[in-house]
């Protein structure tokens, strides 16, 4: 019986093992981008973008959005800029599945009475990484990063029919205190205005 039970054990600590192994293989880390991660920031951004806003653009002015907006060099320079502070999830083996970006200075006339505002200005999630939690941990993050700078408010502008990025937020403490314009060529969208106190 004693082998049998041996044989148990070591197969047990095996499985325990291999466990282990995927689970730090899996396990997502949060930390400060770099001007080497520009190219997958902006592959998350294109793809996000197109798939949630594509259709509601024509094809010109999502493409000329695209350009100006997440290409290598544009998102280089907004990673360097002293007023900016970009953070990418990722995995063990540092493949980037998501960012989150902080501006400093931004404004909006709804949130000018608010106590030292930043703006979480970007939140994007890969689409073959949602469900993991991912959002969560990277707003968890960008409060953390803002709390610690001395700001004490953060809000953000989420388009009007993005429901679900709407309920993310409204789940991190985030409530709705007015609208604005956002122009993308000749295409005209309404944002919701959002803030949280920290």
């Amino acid at each position: 019986m004693a082998p049998h039970i041996e044989e148990n054990i070591d197969e047990v600590s095996k499985t325990s093992t291999l466990q282990n192994q995927t689970e730090e293989k899996n396990a997502i880390t949060i930390r400060d981008a770099t001007v080497d991660d520009a190219e997958s920031i902006a592959a998350i951004g294109r793809e996000v973008f197109s798939v949630t806003f594509g259709y509601s653009l024509s094809a010109e002015d999502l493409q000329t959005y695209l350009q100006e907006t997440y290409t290598k060099a544009s998102v280089s320079e907004e990673i360097k800029d002293p007023l900016k502070h970009v953070m990418v999830a990722c995995t063990a083996d540092d493949n980037v599945l998501g960012f989150v970006q902080l501006t400093k200075g931004s404004s909006e006339p709804c949130v000018e009475d608010a106590e030292k505002p930043i703006e979480l200005q970007r939140l994007y999630v890969h689409h073959e990484s949602h469900g993991l939690g991912i959002g969560k941990l990277l707003i968890q993050k960008a409060e953390k990063v803002a709390i610690s700078q001395g700001y004490k408010t953060m809000w953000l502008g989420v388009w009007e029919d993005n429901l679900k990025a709407q309920k993310v937020y409204g789940k991190s403490g985030f409530v709705h205190v007015g609208e604005h314009d956002f122009k993308m060529g000749d295409c005209i969208q309404t944002d919701i205005i959002m803030i949280k106190t920290l």
